[in-house]
């Protein structure tokens, strides 16, 4: 069996979930091995993710969904009579930013960083589902851990946070970098 012949079965297996779909649930129901999946995978990326398709096929979190392509996001917004959504503010971005890059953390931890209250802000992610409870930190208080949700990956068009942009060097550590060079 070669990979263009099962492409229609993944396709139709991914487009009928409507949900992300995970690899190992497609390799177990059409009985096909890893590499001949892995190869599938690769056509169907190919052939879905282009400027010009209606139709964005990703890959998340070693799975695959089926979404709208966002350059055409008016037109659907025009057809659907579909309200935009409100961007997130910049406190929440600094938030989502927070925990993306450092999951699982406490409120009191993006408070420490942020200088300010987040309670309204986390709850604003929690009801967008781009935030979730992980559970409760073993310390006394026993508080709340916040991690990323696949809506976040989703959103941001990620397969998983190792697909984050990576952070700027610490600006100090430039500086005296800097100054070592200068007094040489």
């Amino acid at each position: 069996m070669k990979a263009n012949e099962i492409i229609g079965e993944i396709e139709a297996v991914v487009f009928a979930s409507g949900e992300i779909v995970p690899a190992e649930k497609i390799i177990e129901a059409l009985d096909i091995s890893e590499e001949l999946y892995l190869e599938a995978e690769k056509l169907l990326l190919e052939k879905y993710n282009t400027p010009k398709s209606g139709i964005n096929l990703l890959k998340i979190g070693g799975g695959l969904q089926f979404c709208s392509n966002p350059e055409y996001i008016k037109s659907i917004q025009k057809i659907l009579s579909l309200k935009k959504n409100t961007p997130l503010s910049p406190a929440a971005m600094e938030v989502l930013a927070l925990v993306a890059y450092n999951e699982p953390v406490t409120k009191a931890y993006v408070e420490q960083v942020r200088g300010v209250d987040c309670s309204g802000v986390i709850s604003t992610l929690i009801q967008r589902e781009l935030i979730e409870e992980r559970g409760r930190l073993e310390l006394p208080g026993r508080p709340l851990l916040y991690g990323i949700t696949e809506n976040f990956l989703r959103c941001f068009s990620l397969e998983d946070l190792s697909f984050l942009p990576k952070l700027p060097e610490n600006e100090t550590e430039e500086n005296s970098i800097e100054s070592e060079k200068i007094s040489e």
